[in-house]
């Protein structure tokens, strides 16, 4: 392996390690202010500090005019729907567990490609899918009877991440990588503001809106930036060493979830949960192996 290749795959881990911090953060926010709040203002902020960049990189025509505008919002609803599962689940679940479900995200993806891209669905991905949604069984059984229903709000996260997955696909090419994100961070933040005034109109608790206190606003402040900086870490290794040299890396996240669950919320995983984390990531790996490209053998 290549000096650029490790570094690579160094930057990946520590990104989606990030990831795991940040989720963490929110893990300990539980109940100080909605999460429909924390996550619009995480993604008010990005969406401030990127079109600032955007406009300085690109001129105003760049901000203003969105190409394929109704996929965009889409793009925006898929995201907003994905964090504020997170950000619920990991305040009810053990933080370990809530990441690990949301790895069915490729399962799903391929789901969704094979239904709305007329992708075909191959025997590999229907096997993973399978395995990895038995993993969910296993994971989710002593969550769901205590919170019902509540406990699939990580699989909700993993369907809103395979939705902008497949959204991607469709708006690839359409504008600069930063303009994306731009495009992203606007039109989730509108729908996660939304969605903030209807859940304070909505008569349920903790839905309730309020001014939160400085830490809590610090805190998804950093939230925000700990994310750009993880995804910028994310797309610097995958330029250095391969998506698909970088996929397996992904997991890093999982581990650093398990591992801060342990150490800051006492969440420690039973044998159970293990045997379905396993189960999850096994599936996952398995996907990434049989999609990884070939090499042809010279003769």
């Amino acid at each position: 392996m290549h000096h650029t290749e490790r570094a690579g795959l160094l930057f990946v881990l520590a990104g989606f390690s990030l990831l795991a911090v940040g989720d963490a953060i929110i893990k300990g926010m539980a109940h100080m202010w909605p999460p429909t709040a924390m996550a619009a203002t995480r993604y008010i902020l990005a969406a401030i500090v990127l079109s600032a960049v955007l406009i300085y990189r690109e001129g105003w025509g760049a901000l203003l005019h969105m190409p394929k505008a109704r996929m965009q919002w889409v793009r925006g609803a898929a995201v907003a729907l994905s964090s504020i599962a997170i950000f619920a689940a990991v305040w009810l679940m053990p933080l370990g567990e809530a990441i690990t479900i949301t790895f069915t995200q490729p399962m799903l993806t391929a789901l969704l490609a094979a239904l709305f891209l007329g992708e075909k669905l191959r025997l590999p991905a229907i096997i993973a899918t399978i395995v990895a949604f038995a993993g969910v069984v296993v994971v989710i059984r002593p969550n769901f009877m205590v919170l019902g229903p509540a406990a699939l709000l990580p699989l909700a996260a993993a369907l809103g991440m395979a939705v902008l997955i497949i959204s991607n696909r469709a708006t690839s090419g359409v504008a600069s990588v930063l303009a994306m994100q731009v495009y992203l961070s606007v039109t989730a933040s509108v729908v996660l503001t939304l969605a903030t005034i209807a859940g304070h109109f909505s008569g349920v608790e903790a839905l309730h809106m309020h001014w939160p206190a400085w830490h809590v606003f610090a805190r998804c402040a950093f939230i925000a930036c700990s994310a750009t900086l993880a995804h910028w870490c994310i797309y610097m290794g995958t330029t250095k060493a391969g998506a698909a040299a970088v996929a397996p890396m992904t997991y890093g996240q999982l581990l650093t979830a398990v591992a801060l669950g342990w150490i800051f919320f006492g969440d420690v995983p039973d044998g159970m949960s293990l045997l379905g984390a396993g189960m999850i990531v096994g599936a996952g790996l398995y996907l990434w192996w049989e999609r990884r490209p070939r090499k042809s053998l010279s003769v």
